[in-house]
C-alpha cells in the first residue's frame, strides 16, 4: 500500500508540505513585549493553525472542482489558512531559556541562531544589499520573534484576516515590526515573477505526502520528470536523503526551519541589460542572426515566459501548450556544456538535475544524490507589474519583486549552500577554468558569466558577458515553523511538545503526557482544577456560509439566549476557537424584533446562489413560534437582509400540530435528491420532545411534505437519555465519509457525538458521550 500517511498530518503546519497556494498573502513580523502576553496570544491562536491534513484535503477538493469545470477555479471554495514560524530570540522570549547551547559550527542550529544579518556577508548581502538597507530583520532595530503567515482566495477575506490578527496582536502588546503584502499578479501575468517568467514549476515531491508514480516510483504521479524527496529534507525528523544531517533537538520533530526574503526587483534595469547582452553575442556571431531579446532571456532562465523548457523548444516559445508550461519532464544529461540551456542559467544554478559533472568529460551525477540540496519553496510577487506609461503604481520606482518563503530541515545544506555554492559562485559547475560559467544572471549578484557555442567550424566559442546585479536583498529572517504540539508547549511556557487537552470537542481519550486535565479533576499533589461554569444552552448553529473549509477550519454563527457569538471548529484535531464574542441580535439587520432564535434551516437549492444563502429563521413572538426569510451575503461583512416577514407555522404543511420547532437534522443522503431534501424535525409536544421526517422542494415554492408521522426520541439508539435536543452541529470533516455522518448533538449544557449512516433505516450510533459543553473554549 502506498504511504501517504503526512497528507493525514495534523501536526505538521500547513504550508510546508501541501503549501497555502493562496492569491493573496500577508506576513506579519511581529516583535513580543511582554512574554505572558505573548503566550496567551499564541494559545488563542493554535487552534487557528492550518495543518497539513487540512491544506492537503483542501487543495484535493480544489484541484478536483477546477477539473471538472474545464479550468475555472472554484469560486464556492474559499479558505483562509495561517501558519506561524519563531526566531531564535522569539523562541527563547516564550519559553524563558534559550533554546539550545553549545550549536555545533557550521551547522544549521548556529545559522538559526545567528539569523540572516549576521550571515549577510556571506550570502552577498552586502552594499546595497546590506542589512543597513533592510526593512525588516537587519539585526539593529525592532527584532523580530515572529513571523504570521496569512493566505486567502480573496483580497477582501485576507484583509479582514489581517485585521483580525493586528488587533489579537494590539491587544496582548504585540508589536508589527513590519507587513508584508504580496499577491499573484493578474491576467496574462497570473503564475509569474515580475520579470515575467512563470514561478514555482519545479518544486519537488515529498515521500510521504505525494503519490507516485506506478511506472517510475521515483516521481510523482501525474507529474513526470517531478523527483519525489525523502520528506526529512523538509520536515524535521523524518527520514532525510542519504548523508544529511539528523542531530536536531527532540522539540523540532514536525518542524521546518522557514527562511524570507524580500528581493526588490528592477525590471527595467534587467530587460535593459539583456538587450546590451544580446548585442554583444550577435558581434560576435554567437548566437543566431534571428535571435531576440526574448530569445537570450529564455535561455538566462532556462525557461521561456510560459514555463515551457528552453531544452526542449530551443527554437521559440509555445505560449498555448498547456503542458509544456508545467512540464518537469527533462533533464541535462544531453547538454553537459550548456549549448542549449547555458550552465549559469537561472534553472541549471539552481537544481542542476541531472547535468552536474565534477569534471569536464566525467558522467553527470545521479539527480538522486542532489536531493540533499532541494528546498521547498513558496511565496508570491509584491508590487505592480511595470507599466513604463504609470506615474503611480506600475511606475518604474514603484516597489516590486518577490516575497521568497523557503522551508527546509538545515538551512544552511540547502538554502545557504545553493545561494553560496551555487547561484553566486562563478566556478558552479566546477572544472571549467579558464572560462568559468559565472553567477546567476537572474537573480545573483554583478558576475562575469562565459556564453558557450558553436563556430561556425563547429568548434567551442566562448564569449564572455558582463550581469549587473538588479535583484537586492530587501529584508530577511530565518525562522522556525513548529509542529502544533510545540506551538501548545511554546504557548504553556515550555520548549516541549504537548499533545492536544483531552477534553477539546471530538476529541478521544486523554492522551498520555498530554498534561490535560478534565474539568474538577484531581490534580497531582492534591486539590483540582476549578471546573469551568456551565455552558448556556446553545439554541441552535448556523453555518457562515462562505467559510466551510472542507478539511480546514470552518466558521459558525452560535445562537445562545437571545445573544449571538462567532465560533471557528479545525478539521482533524477539531480545536475551537472564539473568534467573536457576543453580542445581541439587533446586530442582525433581518432580526429585528427577534427575542431568541429557536431553530434556522437553510432554504434547499438556495445555498450560495449569486453571491447569498437563504434560510427560514424559526423564533417565538407572545408564545406562538413563527418564522421568517433571511438572505446572508457571501463576503467580509455578511450582510443580511429580511426577505420576507414573520409567517405562521400553518403555512407548513408537513408541521400541522407542531406548536414548537426545536431543531432541524437534515438527512445526510437525501439532501437535493429528486429534486427535494429531507429532515428530521425535532419539536416539544405535550411536554416532551418527539421527532417526524419531512421533505421540502428544492426549486419552486419549495413545498413541504409530511413523510413519516411524529415518533419517541427512544427510537435513536444515539440519544438514549436525552429528552430534549437543543441543537444539531455536524462535525465539518465527517459529512458522507465512510458511508456515514457525524453529528455533535447539544442538549442542555452537555453535548454528546453521534453518527448516522446512510441508507435505508439511516442507522445510528454513539460515537461519543456527554461530555460538558463548557470544555468548547469557543462557548465558555
Amino acid at each position: 500500500m502506498t504511504d501517504l500517511r503526512l497528507r493525514e498530518s495534523d501536526e505538521i503546519q500547513g504550508d510546508i508540505l501541501a503549501g497555502f497556494k493562496k492569491d493573496h498573502v500577508t506576513l506579519l513580523f511581529l516583535k513580543f513585549e511582554d512574554a505572558p502576553k505573548a503566550r496567551a496570544w499564541l494559545k488563542a491562536l493554535t487552534p487557528r493553525i492550518a495543518t497539513t491534513r487540512q491544506v492537503a484535503a483542501f487543495n484535493a477538493a480544489f484541484s478536483a472542482a477546477r477539473r471538472a469545470s474545464g479550468g475555472d477555479d472554484p469560486g464556492s471554495l474559499k479558505a483562509v489558512w495561517t501558519g506561524v514560524s519563531f526566531t531564535y530570540a522569539g523562541l527563547a522570549e516564550l519559553s524563558g531559556r534559550e533554546p539550545y547551547e553549545n550549536a555545533p559550527v557550521g551547522g544549521t542550529l548556529e545559522a538559526f541562531k545567528d539569523g540572516s544579518a549576521k550571515r549577510a556577508g556571506a550570502l552577498g548581502d552586502t552594499g546595497d544589499n546590506s542589512p543597513d538597507n533592510w526593512l525588516f530583520g537587519n539585526g539593529r532595530t525592532q527584532p523580530v520573534h515572529a513571523v504570521l503567515t496569512v493566505a486567502a482566495d480573496t483580497a477582501q477575506d485576507l484583509q479582514a484576516a489581517v485585521t483580525e490578527q493586528r488587533d489579537a496582536a494590539a491587544q496582548a502588546r504585540i508589536v508589527i515590526v513590519f507587513q508584508q503584502n504580496a499577491a499573484t499578479l493578474l491576467g496574462t501575468r497570473r503564475g509569474k515573477e515580475h520579470f515575467g517568467f512563470k514561478d514555482g514549476v519545479s518544486e519537488p515531491g515529498v515521500r510521504g505526502f505525494d503519490r507516485p508514480s506506478a511506472t517510475n516510483p521515483d516521481e510523482v504521479d501525474g507529474h513526470p520528470g517531478t523527483r519525489i524527496v525523502p520528506a526529512g529534507e523538509f520536515v524535521v525528523g523524518e527520514e532525510p536523503a542519504p548523508g544529511s544531517s539528523t542531530g536536531l533537538p527532540d522539540w523540532a520533530r514536525n518542524g521546518s526551519f522557514q527562511v524570507v526574503r524580500r528581493l526588490a526587483q528592477d525590471v527595467p534595469g534587467w530587460w535593459a541589460q539583456v538587450g546590451v547582452q544580446l548585442r554583444i553575442l550577435k558581434q560576435a556571431k554567437a548566437v543566431p542572426p534571428e535571435a531576440t531579446t526574448e530569445w537570450l532571456a529564455a535561455r538566462l532562465v532556462g525557461r521561456w515566459r510560459s514555463g515551457a523548457p528552453v531544452c526542449k523548444h530551443p527554437g521559440a516559445d509555445v505560449p498555448f501548450d498547456p503542458a509544456a508550461s508545467d512540464d518537469n519532464d527533462f533533464g541535462f544529461r544531453d547538454d553537459p556544456d550548456g549549448l542549449v540551456t547555458p550552465l549559469f542559467s537561472h534553472l541549471r544554478k539552481t537544481s542542476p538535475r541531472d547535468g552536474l559533472r565534477e569534471r569536464p568529460g566525467e558522467p553527470p551525477l545521479e539527480a538522486g544524490l542532489l536531493d540533499g540540496r532541494r528546498i521547498m519553496r513558496r511565496g508570491a510577487p509584491y508590487g505592480q507589474p511595470f507599466d513604463p506609461a504609470s506615474e503611480g503604481p506600475g511606475g518604474p520606482d514603484d516597489p516590486r519583486g518577490l516575497l521568497f518563503v523557503c522551508y527546509q530541515a538545515d538551512i544552511t545544506t540547502q538554502f545557504e549552500f545553493i545561494q553560496t555554492a551555487w547561484i553566486d559562485e562563478t566556478n558552479f559547475p566546477p572544472g571549467r577554468a579558464p572560462h568559468e560559467p559565472g553567477g546567476d544572471p537572474m537573480i545573483g549578484l554583478d558576475c562575469p558569466v562565459s556564453y558557450e557555442s558553436r563556430a561556425a567550424d563547429g568548434s567551442r566559442q566562448v564569449t564572455p558577458l558582463g550581469f549587473k546585479q538588479f535583484v537586492r536583498t530587501e529584508g530577511s529572517v530565518y525562522a522556525f515553523a513548529p509542529s502544533l504540539s510545540l506551538l501548545r508547549g511554546l504557548a504553556d511556557g515550555t520548549l516541549a511538545p504537548l499533545a492536544p487537552a483531552a477534553q477539546q470537542p471530538g476529541g478521544g481519550a486523554p492522551q498520555q503526557g498530554t498534561g490535560a486535565q478534565q474539568p474538577g479533576t484531581a490534580l497531582p499533589g492534591g486539590g483540582s482544577t476549578p471546573p469551568r461554569p456551565p455552558a448556556q444552552v446553545v439554541d441552535e448553529f448556523l453555518a457562515v456560509p462562505d467559510a466551510q473549509v472542507p478539511g480546514g477550519v470552518s466558521e459558525f454563527w452560535v445562537f445562545r439566549q437571545g445573544r449571538y457569538r462567532k465560533i471557528s471548529v479545525a478539521g482533524g484535531t477539531h480545536d475551537d476557537a472564539l473568534l467573536k464574542s457576543d453580542g445581541a441580535l439587533t446586530g442582525w439587520a433581518a432580526l429585528q424584533g427577534v427575542a431568541r432564535v429557536d431553530a434556522v434551516l437553510p432554504i434547499p437549492g438556495k445555498q450560495r446562489v449569486g453571491g447569498r444563502s437563504r434560510y427560514w429563521f424559526f423564533h417565538t413572538v407572545e408564545g406562538k413560534q413563527v418564522y421568517r426569510g433571511v438572505s446572508i451575503a457571501d463576503g467580509v461583512a455578511h450582510t443580511d437582509t429580511l426577505d420576507h416577514a414573520d409567517r405562521g407555522l400553518g403555512r407548513w404543511g408537513s408541521l400541522a400540530g407542531v406548536a414548537q420547532v426545536d431543531a432541524f437534522l437534515p438527512v445526510p443522503d437525501l439532501q437535493g435528491v429528486g429534486g427535494k431534501s429531507w429532515y428530521w424535525v425535532f419539536h416539544s409536544a405535550g411536554g416532551r420532545q418527539v421527532y417526524r421526517l419531512i421533505s421540502v422542494f428544492d426549486s419552486g415554492l419549495h413545498m413541504d411534505a409530511l413523510e413519516r408521522s411524529d415518533r419517541e426520541l427512544t427510537a435513536w439508539v444515539s440519544l438514549e437519555g436525552v429528552t430534549r435536543v437543543d441543537s444539531f452541529l455536524a462535525v465539518p470533516d465527517r459529512q458522507r465519509t465512510g458511508g456515514k455522518s457525524e453529528f455533535w448533538v447539544f442538549h442542555q449544557n452537555r453535548y454528546r457525538r453521534i453518527s448516522v449512516a446512510d441508507g435505508s433505516g439511516h442507522p445510528d450510533r454513539l460515537e461519543q458521550a456527554d461530555r460538558d459543553a463548557g470544555s468548547w473554549t469557543s462557548l465558555a
